[in-house]
């Protein structure tokens, strides 16, 4: 693997072996997580009980609910490796199960025996929900990937450990597996349906009495809903009492069978359509039917890579990136402190939607290049560019067309918070040094592909009231 290096973003991390555990499933593919394969350079396959190793190609991945396919170069290996069964309904609170996996500490197949302790609906990674259980089976690094199966049939695959307890592990269930098989049959990953209003409990007796609702009326209160438009179904203070038929109890959970208990969200990737799931709100007095639109992901300011490889552009002594999740998690916590004071949006704005389309954070990611023009400013990693020459800034693709259609003598960079300084470089200098800065350092491009498309667009001079926004492409 060669993973992100967020504060060099020309570059990638030195490569790095992972292992981890498959399953054969049908049309010929092998079913394994997400975090085993991403950012793979290169995939072999071993089969237990073989001493050969085959070539392998990511077919689809899905970040969010940790899930990939993998297809062979060489599918004779199918020949005798049929997929195994799965299990079509959810198994049962103390029902035994078997995890299947190579975890550290050995080369052959291991196998470990436990029970379903717990089955709930909780988040996976990057907003993205889903149906997870708990065993108490022993599962280690290595395992993920893994089948477990109940019965001689598959009922899902190993993905996780709680770390600070013992035995307790986590398995992707099957129904999660079948709605992402069917997601990618088209060839492309969409991701699952959600919603993203702000709930809270319903079960203080004042906000029963405040809200003049009669006995009997259970439900979740919408505290936030996630779009303030009229148009929009849901409003502040609507009680949601039902999803399609299910009763929704005053902590928003619903029942699945007598010993079952799980969030109301569960149901809307059983029951949407057409982008929409039916609800029953008491609002005002009166139950109401109303269709909730749920997106198949939630719009974030400071977006998540997921595979891809951060955009970036260098332009003298200076490196421009936009602000992903990976570069917040690369943040070390003695800066956490220096952040804070300043009130940088790296901290304030994390978990916004972006303010309008194409929204995005420039951040100088790396340190000056070494340069006389840098002499005696601060060192300005991790800030964030407000404007340059009094132009607010966008997005990076917008940074890279105000700095290529500039024609006054200087450029001056604005950063936003506290304690900032102002950067003033003579405009021509910043030009014709950044090639000599280049090799100096040993970096292959200015930019990356989408930000030099950009820089080189010269036709587009003539339009620059425009705001491009640079799209990722998978690497």
């Amino acid at each position: 693997m060669r993973y992100p290096e967020p504060f060099r973003p020309w570059s990638k991390q030195p490569p790095a072996e992972v292992t981890g555990s498959g399953v054969v499933i049908e049309g010929n593919r092998i079913l394994t997580n997400a975090h085993v394969v991403l950012y793979a350079s290169q995939v072999l396959v071993q089969a237990n009980q073989s001493g050969d190793k085959i070539s392998a190609t990511v077919m689809a991945v899905a970040p969010g609910i940790d899930l990939a396919v993998l297809k062979l170069d060489d599918e004779s290996f199918f020949d005798t490796h049929p997929p195994l069964p799965r299990a079509t309904t959810l198994p049962d609170i103390k029902d035994p199960v078997l995890a299947y996996g190579f975890p550290n500490g050995g080369n052959s197949l291991s196998i470990t025996k436990g029970i379903i302790s717990r089955i709930e609906f909780m988040p996976y990674n990057s907003f993205t929900f889903g149906l997870r259980i708990q065993i108490d089976a022993a599962i280690n690094p290595g395992n993920s990937g893994g089948p477990a199966v109940a019965g001689e049939k598959m009922i899902g695959i190993a993905f996780s450990t709680l770390n600070s307890a013992q035995n307790i592990g986590y398995i992707i269930p099957n129904e999660e597996v079948e709605l992402f098989l069917k997601d990618i049959a088209d060839g492309t990953y969409d991701g699952k349906p959600m919603r993203y209003d702000e709930m809270q409990k319903f079960q203080n007796p004042a906000l029963h009495s405040y809200l003049k609702v009669v006995k009997g009326v259970e439900g979740i209160l919408v505290h936030d809903p996630f779009e303030q438009i009229a148009a929009y179904p849901l409003k502040k203070w609507d009680i949601i009492t039902q999803i399609g038929e299910a009763a929704v109890d005053d902590e928003g959970m619903i029942k699945l069978g007598p010993n079952l208990r799980v969030r109301f969200e569960y149901l809307i990737q059983k029951i949407v359509r057409h982008g929409t799931v039916p609800l029953t709100v008491w609002r005002e007095g009166k139950s109401l039917a109303l269709e909730l639109p749920v997106p198949l992901g939630r719009p974030m300011l400071v977006r998540d890579l997921k595979g891809s490889y951060p955009s970036y552009f260098v332009y003298g002594p200076l490196v421009f990136s936009e602000v992903t999740s990976q570069l917040l998690g690369a943040i070390n916590r003695d800066s956490i402190e220096g952040l804070s004071f300043s009130g940088s949006p790296l901290l304030t704005r994390k978990g916004d939607r972006p303010a309008f389309p194409g929204e995005q954070l420039v951040v100088v990611s790396s340190p000056f290049f070494p340069h006389k023009l840098s002499t005696a400013y601060w060192p300005p990693v991790g800030w964030i560019v407000s404007s340059v020459n009094g132009t607010r800034i966008k997005n990076l693709a917008h940074l890279v067309t105000v700095l290529r259609d500039l024609k006054d003598e200087f450029v001056t960079f604005d950063f936003i918070g506290r304690g900032m300084e102002t950067f003033v470089f003579p405009r021509q200098e910043m030009v014709t040094a950044t090639d000599d800065i280049l090799n100096d350092n040993g970096v292959r491009a200015q930019g990356s592909p989408d930000t030099l498309a950009v820089w080189n667009d010269r036709a587009s001079k003539n339009n620059s009231a425009r705001v491009p926004v640079i799209g990722r492409a998978r690497v």
